[in-house]
């Protein structure tokens, strides 16, 4: 081969290798279920100012503004799980009703398990950092498009126990633990190794609303749980039930049952919405409506608007 021709291999074999590199290490992003059934069609995707962590957000960022702003969902997952792959339906379904949802993890690739290490209580927080400096930042896609005073942090399972590790951080706005409980001393030892485990004296400093959404008796987290509940009197709290065990209805098309009440508590916490209130407030509240759902409700739950 002639020198000339020798050199235009090897650049055409450094060029395709840079392509390469380069494709690897771009964002990954794709839609699930259609966008969700929402008026404002979902993208799961990877943000490169935010690593390890997967991003559920409408895919035209127009329609927000400072007049329209994208109220918050921090989340975390069971069995501390690095990956949201067990509820990206559920996550996408909520961001598709005007939400930005942050969820600890890398990005779930398509008919994969995440097999690696487990994730940090720590995760959470730098989702409430970075959209507030998304926010902020002229440079961001999400510049003033994000409703920073309305943030929620929730999670199931070990995600809940991360969700209640972080409940004393004043920019939360509500709370919610889904299928999780903090352990007692007396079923401690039944833990997951590397779970967060903080005290019931925990619970003492949440400052904000908080819902359980519980699977039922058969849910291996329901006593945990429920002895929360039943611990919070100092601001309002309640418990919902849906005998579905702890594996809830995440996998389930568009979340199932659990994005529905879900949304209902977050469009009333973070947007406001009365119609959505009606799911809950009231001794004939929306949701004994609903096949086989249960609720109770502390004192303080009265004082919710």
């Amino acid at each position: 081969m002639k020198t000339k021709q020798f050199l235009a291999v090897v650049a055409l074999m450094a060029f395709s290798f840079i392509s390469m590199s380069f494709t690897t290490d771009a964002p990954k992003s794709r839609v699930v279920e259609e966008g969700g059934t929402g008026p404002y069609k979902a993208i799961m995707k990877e943000e490169a100012s935010l690593k390890a962590h997967t991003i559920f957000v409408p895919q035209d960022l127009s329609a927000f503004g400072k007049k329209k702003q994208l109220p918050v969902l921090v989340w975390g997952n069971g069995a501390c799980n690095n990956s949201p792959f067990e509820h990206y339906l559920f996550l996408n379904e909520i961001a598709s009703y005007g939400y930005i949802v942050v969820a600890t993890g890398f990005y779930p690739e398509e008919g994969e398990r995440y097999r690696g290490p487990m994730s940090t209580t720590e995760q959470q927080i730098e989702s409430i950092d970075w959209v507030i400096a998304q926010n902020s930042d002229k440079n961001s896609p999400y510049y003033q498009k994000i409703d920073v005073k309305n943030i929620a942090v929730a999670g199931m399972s070990c995600g809940g126990l991360q969700t209640l590790y972080n409940c004393a951080d004043p920019r939360i706005k509500t709370l919610m633990i889904c299928n999780s409980g903090l352990f007692n001393q007396s079923n401690a030892g039944s833990a997951v190794g590397g779970m967060p485990m903080p005290p019931k004296e925990k619970l003492n400093e949440i400052h904000s609303s908080i819902l359980y959404m519980l699977g039922g008796e058969s849910d291996i987290a329901y006593e945990n749980g429920m002895d929360d509940f039943k611990r919070i009197n100092h601001v309002p709290a309640c418990a919902t039930n849906l005998p579905v065990g702890h594996g809830g209805t995440y996998g389930q098309p568009h979340g199932g049952e659990y994005a529905i009440v879900a949304l209902a508590w977050l469009d009333w916490q973070l947007k406001g919405d009365k119609k959505a209130a009606k799911m809950f407030k009231g001794d004939k509240c929306k949701l004994l409506e609903r096949k086989d759902w249960t609720i109770e409700k502390n004192e303080m739950f009265k004082k919710l608007k």
